[in-house]
């Protein structure tokens, strides 16, 4: 699987979050249920200063490495933090980010993907990783999946 290193500025994202690990038998059921919630119960469309802003999965926090705990937030991003303590804000740190495209069905080719991820050699911070979607097509869509470097 191919990729390119970036630098990336800090970002500002805002959403909401919870906490799981790729191993849990009801990781499905929290990732799905946040990305309900950020769509269907109104989180995105409540977002302030979020104009052309990209949907994105953000995993951070982490407890140790791709096996254990971390918070994954699901948001996009904003121009700065909003007011008040509705919402779930992640500061995407600056550094160097592994960039991976991925094109295909959006579940299937963005877990095919991590699936793949997780067997590589990457000097990895476990810090911040993040998707960002560049549309909301359920079906063939481009995904961007970055990984923090150490």
């Amino acid at each position: 699987m191919n990729y390119e290193i970036v630098t990336l500025e800090e970002k500002i994202a805002v959403g909401v979050s919870g906490r799981t690990n790729n191993t849990s038998p009801d990781a499905g059921a929290v990732i799905g249920g946040l990305w309900n919630r950020f769509y269907n119960e109104g989180v995105y469309a409540a977002i302030p200063k979020k104009e052309g802003a990209k949907a994105m999965g953000i995993y951070t926090d982490y407890a140790g490495d791709e096996r254990s705990d971390c918070t994954l937030v699901v948001a996009c991003e904003a121009e700065r933090e909003p007011e008040g303590d509705e919402f779930a804000v992640c500061r995407i740190p600056a550094g160097r980010y592994a960039k991976f495209i991925v094109r295909g069905d959006m579940v299937k080719a963005v877990a095919a993907a991590w699936q793949e991820i997780w067997q590589m050699e990457l000097d990895r911070a476990f810090r911040c990783d993040f998707e960002e979607y560049q549309d909301d097509c359920m079906g063939e869509t481009e995904v961007h999946i970055y990984i923090g470097l150490k």
